[in-house]
């Protein structure tokens, strides 16, 4: 049954690197996605942004390139710092450029779609697009599920009191429900674009 553990490990032996070196990759990335205090952004969330893409994986110009950006893509995720993507990224460059198996040009890619996650902008690159939006497709979730999303996220950032989270929190709401389309491309905006709305609008308004 293919899975991102599964496909991780075949993209890595499929450029003839060491299986040993393959698996030892994996541990490292899912014991990152479980460190303590992660809520939200943990294993769970790369199973999510697995099963949402695998629905578009034939429109992928490059799947292990987008492989690659949903195992590394919150690597490293400290909420006190600004640079928590360009860090992913270069921890997977480091890993995968060390591996001496797989072509530089798809870490380069991979590496791309990670430091888009930082604005979730429209870029040139389809893959980009995809990736970023399914990375977001949790705003378009059912209002409980969004809720629970909420909460999670205030838990990874409870060393704020909310006199300095809240307003942080309403702008990063109002900067989505700003955008034309928070969603990129059809495929995330036709599922998930008007729930996406009505969920912010409501966290923003406090209903919740």
């Amino acid at each position: 049954m293919p899975s991102l553990q599964n496909d991780f490990r075949e993209l890595l032996l499929r450029h003839e690197a060491p299986a040993d070196k393959a698996d030892a990759l994996w541990h490292e990335v899912f014991a990152a996605h479980g460190a303590s205090g992660r809520h939200y952004h943990g294993f769970q969330h790369l199973e999510d942004l697995y099963a949402k893409l695998a629905e578009v994986r034939d429109n992928l110009q490059d799947p292990d390139a987008v492989l690659l950006a949903i195992a590394y893509h919150d690597f490293v995720y400290r909420v006190s710092r600004k640079d928590n993507e360009e860090r992913s990224a270069m921890v997977m460059r480091d890993r995968m450029l060390a591996t001496r198996a797989l072509p530089e040009p798809l870490v380069e890619r991979a590496a791309s779609h990670i430091r888009a996650t930082q604005h979730h902008e429209a870029t040139s690159d389809p893959d980009t697009d995809l990736f970023t939006d399914a990375d977001l497709s949790i705003l378009g979730s059912s209002p409980e599920r969004y809720k629970l999303y909420a909460q999670q996220v205030r838990r990874e950032f409870r060393i704020y009191p909310d006199l300095l989270y809240k307003p942080g929190r309403r702008k990063v709401l109002a900067f989505f429900l700003a955008m034309p389309y928070i969603f990129k491309t059809t495929h995330f905006r036709e599922r998930y674009e008007e729930q996406a709305r009505t969920n912010l609008n409501a966290e923003l308004s406090g209903k919740w």
